[in-house]
Protein backbone atom coordinates (compact mmCIF):
# COMPACT_ATOMS: atom_id res chain seq x y z
CA UNK A 1 0.00 0.00 0.00
CA UNK A 2 1.20 3.48 -0.85
CA UNK A 3 2.40 5.39 2.20
CA UNK A 4 -0.19 7.96 3.33
CA UNK A 5 1.19 11.40 4.03
CA UNK A 6 -0.44 12.22 7.37
CA UNK A 7 0.64 15.66 8.52
CA UNK A 8 -0.22 16.55 12.11
CA UNK A 9 -1.31 20.09 11.21
CA UNK A 10 -3.52 19.06 8.31
CA UNK A 11 -7.25 18.54 8.87
CA UNK A 12 -8.19 14.87 8.58
CA UNK A 13 -11.95 14.49 8.10
CA UNK A 14 -13.77 11.26 9.02
CA UNK A 15 -16.96 10.62 7.00
CA UNK A 16 -19.16 8.42 9.21
CA UNK A 17 -17.26 9.13 12.43
CA UNK A 18 -20.17 7.78 14.51
CA UNK A 19 -19.29 4.18 13.66
CA UNK A 20 -17.56 2.27 16.45
CA UNK A 21 -14.44 1.52 14.40
CA UNK A 22 -14.22 5.00 12.88
CA UNK A 23 -14.63 6.77 16.22
CA UNK A 24 -11.98 4.54 17.81
CA UNK A 25 -9.40 5.32 15.12
CA UNK A 26 -10.28 9.03 15.25
CA UNK A 27 -9.72 9.15 19.02
CA UNK A 28 -6.38 7.33 18.85
CA UNK A 29 -5.19 9.69 16.11
CA UNK A 30 -6.37 12.71 18.10
CA UNK A 31 -4.31 11.49 21.06
CA UNK A 32 -1.33 11.09 18.72
CA UNK A 33 -1.57 14.80 17.91
CA UNK A 34 -3.43 14.76 14.58
CA UNK A 35 -6.02 17.43 13.72
CA UNK A 36 -9.21 15.37 13.48
CA UNK A 37 -12.81 16.28 12.65
CA UNK A 38 -15.75 14.23 11.39
CA UNK A 39 -19.36 14.05 10.30
CA UNK A 40 -22.24 11.66 10.76
CA UNK A 41 -25.97 11.64 10.13
CA UNK A 42 -26.70 11.04 13.80
CA UNK A 43 -25.23 12.15 17.10
CA UNK A 44 -24.59 9.03 19.19
CA UNK A 45 -22.44 7.77 22.06
CA UNK A 46 -19.44 7.50 19.75
CA UNK A 47 -19.65 11.06 18.42
CA UNK A 48 -20.18 12.40 21.95
CA UNK A 49 -17.07 10.51 23.09
CA UNK A 50 -15.11 12.07 20.20
CA UNK A 51 -16.40 15.54 21.02
CA UNK A 52 -15.30 15.21 24.65
CA UNK A 53 -11.79 14.58 23.35
CA UNK A 54 -11.86 17.83 21.37
CA UNK A 55 -12.78 16.43 17.95
CA UNK A 56 -15.05 18.73 15.94
CA UNK A 57 -18.26 16.94 14.96
CA UNK A 58 -20.67 17.92 12.18
CA UNK A 59 -24.22 16.54 12.28
CA UNK A 60 -25.17 15.56 8.74
CA UNK A 61 -23.08 15.47 5.57
CA UNK A 62 -22.40 18.65 3.57
CA UNK A 63 -19.78 20.13 1.20
CA UNK A 64 -18.91 22.87 3.71
CA UNK A 65 -17.80 20.23 6.25
CA UNK A 66 -14.82 19.24 4.11
CA UNK A 67 -13.81 22.51 2.42
CA UNK A 68 -10.68 22.84 4.64
CA UNK A 69 -9.87 19.12 4.82
CA UNK A 70 -6.56 17.77 3.51
CA UNK A 71 -7.50 14.09 3.73
CA UNK A 72 -10.80 12.19 3.93
CA UNK A 73 -11.19 8.90 5.80
CA UNK A 74 -14.36 7.04 4.87
CA UNK A 75 -16.34 4.37 6.64
CA UNK A 76 -17.26 1.25 4.66
CA UNK A 77 -20.90 2.13 5.37
CA UNK A 78 -20.68 5.38 3.36
CA UNK A 79 -22.23 5.22 -0.12
CA UNK A 80 -20.27 6.32 -3.22
CA UNK A 81 -22.72 9.17 -3.92
CA UNK A 82 -22.19 10.75 -0.48
CA UNK A 83 -22.03 14.55 -0.90
CA UNK A 84 -18.72 14.86 0.98
CA UNK A 85 -17.08 12.13 -1.09
CA UNK A 86 -18.35 13.64 -4.37
CA UNK A 87 -17.06 17.08 -3.39
CA UNK A 88 -13.68 15.65 -2.34
CA UNK A 89 -13.28 13.77 -5.60
CA UNK A 90 -14.08 16.96 -7.49
CA UNK A 91 -11.55 18.99 -5.46
CA UNK A 92 -9.00 16.14 -5.62
CA UNK A 93 -8.85 15.77 -1.83
CA UNK A 94 -7.22 12.34 -1.13
CA UNK A 95 -9.76 9.75 0.05
CA UNK A 96 -8.73 6.67 2.07
CA UNK A 97 -10.61 3.82 3.70
CA UNK A 98 -10.49 3.38 7.46
CA UNK A 99 -8.37 0.22 7.04
CA UNK A 100 -5.76 2.05 4.93
CA UNK A 101 -5.34 4.80 7.52
CA UNK A 102 -5.37 2.33 10.42
CA UNK A 103 -2.64 0.29 8.71
CA UNK A 104 -0.51 3.41 8.34
CA UNK A 105 -1.07 4.55 11.94
CA UNK A 106 -0.06 1.20 13.48
CA UNK A 107 2.75 0.42 11.04
CA UNK A 108 5.40 1.14 13.70
CA UNK A 109 3.74 -1.13 16.29
CA UNK A 110 3.75 -4.90 16.67
CA UNK A 111 0.18 -5.85 15.78
CA UNK A 112 -2.16 -8.55 17.05
CA UNK A 113 -5.04 -8.65 14.56
CA UNK A 114 -8.28 -10.39 15.55
CA UNK A 115 -10.90 -11.31 12.96
CA UNK A 116 -13.69 -13.82 12.38
CA UNK A 117 -17.41 -13.85 11.67
CA UNK A 118 -18.28 -13.88 15.39
CA UNK A 119 -16.50 -13.27 18.69
CA UNK A 120 -13.78 -10.91 17.49
CA UNK A 121 -14.84 -7.98 19.71
CA UNK A 122 -14.88 -10.12 22.86
CA UNK A 123 -11.58 -11.83 21.94
CA UNK A 124 -9.95 -8.44 21.27
CA UNK A 125 -11.22 -7.22 24.64
CA UNK A 126 -9.90 -10.26 26.51
CA UNK A 127 -6.42 -9.95 24.98
CA UNK A 128 -6.49 -6.21 25.74
CA UNK A 129 -7.40 -6.86 29.38
CA UNK A 130 -4.66 -9.46 29.87
CA UNK A 131 -1.88 -7.43 28.22
CA UNK A 132 -2.96 -4.30 30.12
CA UNK A 133 -2.85 -6.24 33.40
CA UNK A 134 0.63 -7.46 32.43
CA UNK A 135 1.59 -3.73 32.29
CA UNK A 136 2.42 -3.87 28.56
CA UNK A 137 0.28 -0.73 27.91
CA UNK A 138 -0.97 -1.77 24.45
CA UNK A 139 -2.71 0.43 21.89
CA UNK A 140 -6.28 -0.87 21.49
CA UNK A 141 -8.83 -0.33 18.73
CA UNK A 142 -11.88 -2.52 19.29
CA UNK A 143 -15.36 -2.95 17.84
CA UNK A 144 -17.06 -2.52 21.22
CA UNK A 145 -16.63 -0.53 24.41
CA UNK A 146 -14.53 -2.46 26.97
CA UNK A 147 -16.23 -1.87 30.31
CA UNK A 148 -13.01 -1.76 32.34
CA UNK A 149 -11.64 0.99 30.05
CA UNK A 150 -15.00 2.66 29.33
CA UNK A 151 -13.81 3.09 25.73
CA UNK A 152 -13.19 1.03 22.61
CA UNK A 153 -9.88 2.72 21.78
CA UNK A 154 -6.73 3.65 23.67
CA UNK A 155 -3.32 4.89 22.62
CA UNK A 156 -0.73 2.96 24.62
CA UNK A 157 2.97 3.58 25.08
CA UNK A 158 3.86 -0.09 24.69
CA UNK A 159 5.15 -1.82 21.57
CA UNK A 160 1.99 -3.87 20.94
CA UNK A 161 -1.31 -2.86 19.39
CA UNK A 162 -4.44 -5.02 19.52
CA UNK A 163 -6.84 -4.44 16.63
CA UNK A 164 -10.22 -5.88 15.72
CA UNK A 165 -10.24 -6.34 11.93
CA UNK A 166 -13.41 -6.04 9.88
CA UNK A 167 -13.79 -8.82 7.32
CA UNK A 168 -17.09 -7.48 5.91
CA UNK A 169 -15.50 -5.64 2.97
CA UNK A 170 -12.13 -7.39 2.69
CA UNK A 171 -10.33 -4.48 4.36
CA UNK A 172 -8.76 -6.77 7.00
CA UNK A 173 -6.24 -7.81 4.34
CA UNK A 174 -4.70 -4.31 4.39
CA UNK A 175 -3.50 -4.45 8.01
CA UNK A 176 0.10 -5.27 9.00
CA UNK A 177 0.21 -8.48 11.06
CA UNK A 178 2.59 -9.93 13.66
CA UNK A 179 0.11 -12.22 15.44
CA UNK A 180 -3.35 -13.07 14.12
CA UNK A 181 -6.48 -14.72 15.48
CA UNK A 182 -9.35 -16.15 13.42
CA UNK A 183 -12.25 -17.06 15.72
CA UNK A 184 -14.43 -18.70 13.04
CA UNK A 185 -15.82 -18.38 9.52
CA UNK A 186 -19.56 -18.24 8.89
CA UNK A 187 -21.99 -17.40 6.11
CA UNK A 188 -21.89 -13.59 6.33
CA UNK A 189 -21.41 -10.50 4.12
CA UNK A 190 -22.40 -12.19 0.87
CA UNK A 191 -23.40 -8.76 -0.47
CA UNK A 192 -19.64 -8.11 -0.73
CA UNK A 193 -18.16 -11.58 -1.29
CA UNK A 194 -20.89 -12.85 -3.67
CA UNK A 195 -20.21 -16.47 -2.71
CA UNK A 196 -18.79 -18.47 0.20
CA UNK A 197 -15.71 -19.57 -1.74
CA UNK A 198 -14.57 -15.94 -2.02
CA UNK A 199 -15.08 -15.47 1.73
CA UNK A 200 -12.98 -18.56 2.52
CA UNK A 201 -10.24 -17.38 0.13
CA UNK A 202 -10.03 -14.01 1.88
CA UNK A 203 -9.60 -15.65 5.29
CA UNK A 204 -6.93 -17.95 3.84
CA UNK A 205 -5.05 -14.91 2.50
CA UNK A 206 -5.36 -13.24 5.91
CA UNK A 207 -3.91 -16.26 7.74
CA UNK A 208 -1.04 -16.56 5.26
CA UNK A 209 -0.14 -12.88 5.79
CA UNK A 210 1.09 -13.75 9.29
CA UNK A 211 4.92 -13.73 9.12
CA UNK A 212 7.13 -16.65 10.26
CA UNK A 213 8.17 -14.62 13.33
CA UNK A 214 4.53 -14.48 14.49
CA UNK A 215 1.72 -16.95 15.12
CA UNK A 216 -1.72 -17.45 13.59
CA UNK A 217 -4.22 -18.78 16.12
CA UNK A 218 -7.33 -20.43 14.65
CA UNK A 219 -10.34 -22.29 16.06
CA UNK A 220 -10.24 -25.82 14.67
CA UNK A 221 -13.75 -26.53 16.04
CA UNK A 222 -15.18 -24.30 13.31
CA UNK A 223 -16.05 -26.54 10.34
CA UNK A 224 -15.04 -23.95 7.74
CA UNK A 225 -11.66 -23.23 9.35
CA UNK A 226 -11.12 -26.97 9.66
CA UNK A 227 -11.87 -27.27 5.95
CA UNK A 228 -9.22 -24.72 4.87
CA UNK A 229 -6.67 -25.79 7.51
CA UNK A 230 -5.02 -28.27 5.16
CA UNK A 231 -4.58 -25.57 2.51
CA UNK A 232 -2.64 -23.20 4.77
CA UNK A 233 0.99 -22.97 3.64
CA UNK A 234 2.27 -21.39 6.86
CA UNK A 235 3.98 -23.55 9.49
CA UNK A 236 3.30 -21.14 12.37
CA UNK A 237 -0.33 -22.15 12.96
CA UNK A 238 -1.71 -22.74 16.46
CA UNK A 239 -5.12 -24.39 16.82
CA UNK A 240 -7.55 -24.26 19.74
CA UNK A 241 -10.87 -25.92 20.52
CA UNK A 242 -12.55 -28.94 22.09
CA UNK A 243 -10.98 -31.21 19.49
CA UNK A 244 -8.29 -33.40 21.08
CA UNK A 245 -6.09 -32.60 18.08
CA UNK A 246 -5.99 -28.91 19.08
CA UNK A 247 -2.71 -27.38 20.23
CA UNK A 248 -4.77 -25.74 22.99
CA UNK A 249 -7.31 -28.33 24.10
CA UNK A 250 -10.40 -27.17 26.04
CA UNK A 251 -11.97 -29.61 28.52
CA UNK A 252 -14.22 -29.86 31.57
CA UNK A 253 -16.48 -26.88 30.72
CA UNK A 254 -19.11 -26.05 33.33
CA UNK A 255 -21.19 -23.03 34.30
CA UNK A 256 -21.72 -21.67 37.80
CA UNK A 257 -23.51 -18.39 38.51
CA UNK A 258 -22.01 -15.72 36.21
CA UNK A 259 -18.94 -17.79 35.32
CA UNK A 260 -17.87 -20.27 32.69
CA UNK A 261 -15.18 -22.57 34.14
CA UNK A 262 -12.87 -24.78 32.07
CA UNK A 263 -9.43 -26.41 31.78
CA UNK A 264 -6.92 -25.80 28.99
CA UNK A 265 -4.08 -28.18 28.03
CA UNK A 266 -1.16 -27.27 25.76
CA UNK A 267 2.49 -28.06 25.04
CA UNK A 268 5.04 -25.56 26.32
CA UNK A 269 8.27 -24.54 24.57
CA UNK A 270 9.95 -27.73 25.82
CA UNK A 271 7.13 -29.88 24.34
CA UNK A 272 5.88 -30.73 27.85
CA UNK A 273 2.12 -31.01 28.24
CA UNK A 274 0.85 -28.35 30.63
CA UNK A 275 -2.68 -27.99 31.99
CA UNK A 276 -4.26 -24.83 33.37
CA UNK A 277 -7.09 -25.96 35.62
CA UNK A 278 -10.25 -24.15 36.73
CA UNK A 279 -10.01 -21.07 34.55
CA UNK A 280 -12.85 -18.79 35.65
CA UNK A 281 -14.24 -16.57 32.89
CA UNK A 282 -16.78 -13.93 33.84
CA UNK A 283 -18.77 -14.58 30.65
CA UNK A 284 -21.29 -17.28 29.87
CA UNK A 285 -21.39 -19.77 27.02
CA UNK A 286 -19.15 -22.13 25.07
CA UNK A 287 -18.55 -19.43 22.43
CA UNK A 288 -16.93 -17.27 25.12
CA UNK A 289 -14.83 -20.18 26.39
CA UNK A 290 -13.50 -20.44 22.83
CA UNK A 291 -12.84 -16.68 22.72
CA UNK A 292 -10.97 -16.87 26.02
CA UNK A 293 -8.90 -19.84 24.83
CA UNK A 294 -7.77 -17.82 21.79
CA UNK A 295 -6.78 -14.97 24.11
CA UNK A 296 -4.87 -17.34 26.40
CA UNK A 297 -3.00 -18.87 23.44
CA UNK A 298 -1.92 -15.41 22.22
CA UNK A 299 -0.82 -14.22 25.64
CA UNK A 300 1.08 -17.39 26.63
CA UNK A 301 3.00 -17.15 23.34
CA UNK A 302 3.89 -13.55 24.22
CA UNK A 303 5.28 -14.74 27.56
CA UNK A 304 2.50 -13.46 29.81
CA UNK A 305 2.44 -15.02 33.27
CA UNK A 306 -0.22 -17.74 33.68
CA UNK A 307 -1.44 -16.28 36.98
CA UNK A 308 -1.95 -12.86 35.39
CA UNK A 309 -4.05 -14.50 32.66
CA UNK A 310 -6.26 -16.35 35.17
CA UNK A 311 -6.80 -13.23 37.31
CA UNK A 312 -7.62 -11.11 34.25
CA UNK A 313 -10.23 -13.54 32.95
CA UNK A 314 -11.84 -13.89 36.37
CA UNK A 315 -12.13 -10.10 36.76
CA UNK A 316 -13.10 -9.33 33.16
CA UNK A 317 -16.09 -7.00 33.27
CA UNK A 318 -17.26 -7.54 29.70
CA UNK A 319 -17.96 -5.50 26.60
CA UNK A 320 -20.91 -3.21 26.07
CA UNK A 321 -23.72 -4.82 24.05
CA UNK A 322 -22.38 -8.33 24.69
CA UNK A 323 -24.99 -9.69 27.14
CA UNK A 324 -24.87 -6.41 29.01
CA UNK A 325 -27.23 -6.35 31.96
CA UNK A 326 -28.97 -2.97 31.78
CA UNK A 327 -31.40 -3.18 34.73
CA UNK A 328 -33.60 -5.39 36.90
CA UNK A 329 -37.22 -4.74 37.82
CA UNK A 330 -39.85 -6.80 39.65
CA UNK A 331 -37.63 -9.87 39.62
CA UNK A 332 -36.96 -9.59 35.88
CA UNK A 333 -33.48 -9.04 34.39
CA UNK A 334 -33.05 -7.05 31.16
CA UNK A 335 -30.06 -7.54 28.84
CA UNK A 336 -28.77 -5.89 25.68
CA UNK A 337 -26.85 -7.91 23.08
CA UNK A 338 -25.44 -7.26 19.61
CA UNK A 339 -26.43 -10.71 18.27
CA UNK A 340 -27.77 -10.30 14.73
CA UNK A 341 -26.68 -13.58 13.09
CA UNK A 342 -28.17 -17.06 13.76
CA UNK A 343 -24.90 -18.44 15.18
CA UNK A 344 -24.65 -15.54 17.65
CA UNK A 345 -28.30 -15.84 18.74
CA UNK A 346 -28.02 -19.61 19.25
CA UNK A 347 -24.80 -19.25 21.26
CA UNK A 348 -26.22 -16.54 23.53
CA UNK A 349 -29.40 -18.49 24.30
CA UNK A 350 -27.49 -21.73 24.97
CA UNK A 351 -25.21 -19.89 27.40
CA UNK A 352 -28.11 -18.31 29.28
CA UNK A 353 -30.10 -21.58 29.38
CA UNK A 354 -27.14 -23.44 30.92
CA UNK A 355 -27.22 -21.30 34.06
CA UNK A 356 -30.91 -20.31 34.13
CA UNK A 357 -32.75 -23.59 33.65
CA UNK A 358 -35.68 -22.63 35.88
CA UNK A 359 -36.21 -19.14 34.43
CA UNK A 360 -38.23 -18.10 31.39
CA UNK A 361 -36.17 -16.53 28.57
CA UNK A 362 -37.76 -13.85 26.36
CA UNK A 363 -35.93 -12.82 23.18
CA UNK A 364 -36.70 -9.36 21.79
CA UNK A 365 -35.32 -9.78 18.28
CA UNK A 366 -34.80 -7.00 15.75
CA UNK A 367 -33.66 -8.58 12.43
CA UNK A 368 -30.83 -6.65 10.73
CA UNK A 369 -30.84 -6.16 6.92
CA UNK A 370 -33.33 -7.70 4.50
CA UNK A 371 -30.48 -9.41 2.62
CA UNK A 372 -29.24 -11.20 5.76
CA UNK A 373 -32.70 -12.41 6.74
CA UNK A 374 -33.43 -13.55 3.19
CA UNK A 375 -30.21 -15.57 2.83
CA UNK A 376 -30.30 -17.08 6.35
CA UNK A 377 -34.05 -17.40 6.89
CA UNK A 378 -34.07 -21.07 7.95
CA UNK A 379 -30.94 -20.65 10.13
CA UNK A 380 -32.63 -17.75 11.96
CA UNK A 381 -35.79 -19.81 12.39
CA UNK A 382 -33.80 -22.58 14.11
CA UNK A 383 -31.90 -20.24 16.46
CA UNK A 384 -34.50 -19.65 19.19
CA UNK A 385 -35.09 -23.17 20.53
CA UNK A 386 -33.79 -22.12 23.98
CA UNK A 387 -36.12 -19.13 24.14
CA UNK A 388 -39.56 -19.50 25.72
CA UNK A 389 -40.90 -16.56 23.74
CA UNK A 390 -39.72 -14.42 20.81
CA UNK A 391 -40.93 -10.84 20.41
CA UNK A 392 -40.25 -10.22 16.71
CA UNK A 393 -39.62 -6.55 15.87
CA UNK A 394 -39.56 -4.92 12.40
CA UNK A 395 -36.41 -5.35 10.30
CA UNK A 396 -33.73 -2.68 10.71
CA UNK A 397 -32.87 -2.02 7.05
CA UNK A 398 -29.39 -0.51 7.66
CA UNK A 399 -29.66 1.51 4.45
CA UNK A 400 -31.08 -1.29 2.30
CA UNK A 401 -34.21 -0.80 0.21
CA UNK A 402 -37.35 -2.38 1.62
CA UNK A 403 -37.80 -5.93 0.36
CA UNK A 404 -41.45 -6.19 -0.63
CA UNK A 405 -41.15 -9.99 -0.72
CA UNK A 406 -40.42 -10.12 3.02
CA UNK A 407 -43.45 -11.05 5.12
CA UNK A 408 -43.10 -10.67 8.89
CA UNK A 409 -46.01 -12.98 9.65
CA UNK A 410 -44.50 -15.79 7.56
CA UNK A 411 -41.11 -15.22 9.21
CA UNK A 412 -42.74 -15.45 12.65
CA UNK A 413 -44.44 -18.73 11.65
CA UNK A 414 -41.10 -20.09 10.45
CA UNK A 415 -39.42 -19.31 13.81
CA UNK A 416 -42.31 -20.90 15.69
CA UNK A 417 -42.14 -24.03 13.50
CA UNK A 418 -38.38 -24.65 13.65
CA UNK A 419 -37.62 -23.41 17.18
CA UNK A 420 -40.83 -24.80 18.73
CA UNK A 421 -41.49 -21.58 20.58
CA UNK A 422 -44.15 -18.89 20.73
CA UNK A 423 -43.61 -15.79 18.55
CA UNK A 424 -45.35 -12.44 19.02
CA UNK A 425 -45.09 -9.76 16.33
CA UNK A 426 -44.15 -6.30 17.66
CA UNK A 427 -44.78 -3.37 15.28
CA UNK A 428 -42.98 -0.56 17.14
CA UNK A 429 -41.35 0.55 20.39
CA UNK A 430 -44.67 1.47 22.02
CA UNK A 431 -46.06 -2.02 21.36
CA UNK A 432 -42.99 -3.55 23.01
CA UNK A 433 -43.53 -1.48 26.15
CA UNK A 434 -47.24 -2.30 26.22
CA UNK A 435 -46.68 -6.04 25.78
CA UNK A 436 -44.03 -6.27 28.50
CA UNK A 437 -46.09 -4.17 30.93
CA UNK A 438 -49.07 -6.49 30.54
CA UNK A 439 -47.34 -9.86 30.34
CA UNK A 440 -44.20 -10.04 32.50
CA UNK A 441 -44.80 -12.21 35.54
CA UNK A 442 -41.42 -12.07 37.34
CA UNK A 443 -38.25 -14.18 37.40
CA UNK A 444 -37.83 -13.76 33.64
CA UNK A 445 -34.77 -12.93 31.53
CA UNK A 446 -35.44 -10.48 28.70
CA UNK A 447 -32.72 -10.20 26.04
CA UNK A 448 -32.75 -7.53 23.32
CA UNK A 449 -30.91 -8.76 20.22
CA UNK A 450 -29.84 -6.88 17.11
CA UNK A 451 -27.50 -4.30 15.60
CA UNK A 452 -29.98 -1.47 15.00
CA UNK A 453 -32.47 0.41 17.21
CA UNK A 454 -33.04 -2.40 19.68
CA UNK A 455 -30.31 -1.27 22.09
CA UNK A 456 -32.08 2.07 22.63
CA UNK A 457 -35.46 0.36 22.91
CA UNK A 458 -34.15 -1.94 25.65
CA UNK A 459 -32.47 0.87 27.58
CA UNK A 460 -35.59 3.04 27.36
CA UNK A 461 -37.57 0.28 29.10
CA UNK A 462 -35.94 1.24 32.38
CA UNK A 463 -38.05 4.42 32.42
CA UNK A 464 -41.19 3.17 30.65
CA UNK A 465 -41.99 -0.12 32.42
Amino acid sequence: MKKINLGQKEIIHFVGIGGIGMSGLAQVMKNMGFNIQGSDQQINKNTISCKKLGIKIFKGHAKKNVKNASILVKSSAIKKNNVELKYSRKKKIPIYSRAEVLADVVSLKKNIIITGSHGKTTTTSLISKILSDQKLDPTIINGGVINSLNTNAKLGKGEWSILEADESDGSFLKLPINYSVVTNIDYEHMEYYKNFKNLESSFLKFIEKTPPTGKSIICIDNKYLKKIYGRIKNKNIITYGESRNSNYFISNIRYISDFSIFDLSYKNINKEIKKIKNIHLKLLGKHNVLNASAAIAVCLNLGVDQNVIKKSLKKFSGVQRRMTKIFSKNGNDFYDDYAHHPTEIKSILEGVKNVSKKRQILSVFEPHRYSRVSSLKIQFAKSFSNSNLVLLCPIYAAGEKKDLKFNQINFAKLISKYSHTQVIIIKNQNELVKYLKNNLSGNEIIIGMGAGSISKWMRDLKNTL
